[in-house]
């Protein structure tokens, strides 16, 4: 199996857009090289016996079953909220033109 040059572990730092520094570029380089000769001992290994698998332990449904429970009145669902208009959150508007600043429409 090759073994990553200097140049190429750095193009690979350049494309994830890590900035590493010299020290971390050598370290990294050694633990790729390091994995890229653990692939080469696997690639031996016969495998013809082995079917295919999607996952290597088996899994089971964990999710729980959709079940309708009780809501929020409004008054609880709003008694947090820092302003409110009737039944609803009252926000700030973020649509404005440039350099205006955006009030509150206590009509909405």
């Amino acid at each position: 199996m090759a073994h990553l040059d200097r140049a190429a572990v750095a193009h690979v730092a350049l494309l994830a857009r890590l900035g590493l520094s010299e020290a971390e570029l050598t370290s990294l380089q050694g633990e790729l090289n390091h994995i890229l000769d653990q692939y080469a001992v696997l690639a031996e290994l016969d495998t013809e016996a082995i079917p295919p698998t999607a996952q290597t332990i088996e899994q089971a449904n964990i999710l729980r079953d959709d079940v309708v429970g009780p809501g929020l009145t409004v008054e609880e669902a709003l008694a947090g909220a820092p302003e409110r208009v009737g039944d609803h959150f009252l926000v700030p508007a973020i649509l404005a033109e440039a350099g205006a600043e955006a009030e509150p429409d206590p009509g909405r």
